[in-house]
């Protein structure tokens, strides 16, 4: 049986799964700078069995899909002191970290369950979190830009493993994603409508200062998730909205030339549903995935199409649950999982992990294949380099949680 977590032991899961892939989503606040649509007080409204789909990305709703619930998936929660938002796990396995308000805290995950081990002290309100693609270090997107910290001091417990700070002229730094050479960060500035490009090594390697900073990627309104392609070329960013719309967007930016001219770099931006926040590429890069936050979708684009016919790249969409947020593909990219957030709290719905049959969904099917217990407000992902286990931040519940992902339905 599945680990009831602390929050939710009376609860039913309800809502729907949807597929992706990675690399949170938009910034959680008291006063948030960009709105989300009108989700509050709202009532979920269950979809018919054939959820359409199509070439023309849908527009903001609350209709969600169906799904069993799956009791028989072993999970275990890790309770942390804060609202945890930004995860990710190393690849050797032993290691993830977590931003959990004002500090980051190391978790050991030689076991299912991870354990606390310490706490990073850090500046600001962490937010999203990433390694970079050589492991070195960990940066955290936080005020203008992102912290920096040795990975190797900070498993020993060296007292001090910042090593530095990146910063901009923005405001509202949320995720992070890197080129695949380690040498460059980029991080998304949700207040200020783009994406801040830094020189990391040359801030390694000569100081942090003014000059890591190389400029910003001109992206719609509140900028969030990130992802990289296979094979470098292309940086994905997600906004939730344009201007005088709640239709969203995924932007198509030229990664190395982003790296020397950032405001020249965008090749393309599309419509991808009300409220787009994350975005993962499969392991290919042939397919791009968008979670539409409002309109409880998941979209599906073609790469190809992307770069040579963007008004054609929507393969199809499907409707998955309630307030879909981040997304990884496990089992060999033939599931892939979604963060069913309800983060506005619609009536009737609540959190889960959606598992969706990546196949089915790429021909347009509603395949949910069934839905796991999560805390509330599941946020973000991280799979563990054994690719059996999920990290999971349960933001309004406060939880770290493990999800064993092996034989999924």
């Amino acid at each position: 049986m599945g680990t009831i977590l602390p929050m939710r032991a009376n609860s039913v899961l309800r809502i729907a799964a949807a597929t992706a892939i990675i690399a949170a989503c938009a910034g959680f606040s008291a006063s948030p700078s960009h709105p989300a649509g009108p989700r509050s007080g709202a009532s979920a409204t269950r979809a018919a069995p054939d959820v359409p789909a199509g070439t023309t990305p849908p527009g903001c709703s609350t209709a969600i899909a169906s799904a069993p619930s799956l009791p028989n998936v072993r999970t275990a929660v890790l309770s942390v002191s804060g609202n945890p938002f930004g995860v990710a796990a190393t690849a050797d396995g032993n290691w993830a970290f977590v931003a959990v308000n004002s500090s980051v805290a190391v978790l050991s995950t030689t076991g299912f369950k991870p354990t606390l081990v310490r706490t990073i002290p850090v500046q600001g309100t962490p937010e999203g979190v990433a390694l970079t693609p050589d492991g070195s270090y960990l940066l955290v997107a936080s005020g203008s830009g992102a912290i920096v910290i040795n990975v190797a001091l900070a498993e020993s417990g060296t007292a001090n493993p910042v090593v530095g700070t990146l910063s901009s002229q923005g405001t509202g730094a949320i995720e992070v994603a890197f080129s695949p050479d380690s040498n460059f960060a980029f991080v998304t500035l949700e207040d200020s409508d783009e994406a801040a490009v830094y020189n990391l090594a040359k801030a390694l390697s000569h100081g942090f200062g003014q000059s890591d900073f190389v400029g910003d990627i001109p992206l719609n309104v509140a900028p969030v998730g990130m992802a990289v392609s296979p094979d470098g070329n292309w940086l994905y960013a997600t906004s939730e909205q344009t201007t005088g719309s709640q239709q969203g967007t995924l932007t198509v930016i030229n990664l190395p030339l982003a790296e020397t001219d950032p405001a020249g770099s965008v090749v393309t931006s599309v419509d991808a549903g009300c409220g787009a926040v994350r975005v993962i590429t499969s392991a290919d890069g042939s397919d791009v995935w968008v979670t539409a936050r409002e309109s409880d979708a998941l979209l599906l684009f073609s790469a190809s199409a992307l770069q040579n016919n963007p008004a054609n790249a929507l393969v199809t969409w499907i409707l998955v649950g309630e307030a879909p947020v981040d997304m990884a593909l496990a089992d060999q990219g033939t599931r892939l999982l979604v963060a069913n957030s309800n983060r506005f709290n619609v009536q009737g719905e609540e959190a889960d992990i959606g598992v969706v049959n990546v196949a089915a969904a790429a021909a347009g099917q509603p395949v949910e294949v069934g839905t796991i217990m999560s805390g509330l407000f599941p946020r973000q992902f991280a799979l563990e380099a054994n690719g059996k286990t999920l990290l999971v931040s349960n933001y309004a519940s406060d939880q770290v949680e493990a999800v064993d992902v092996t034989g999924l339905p």
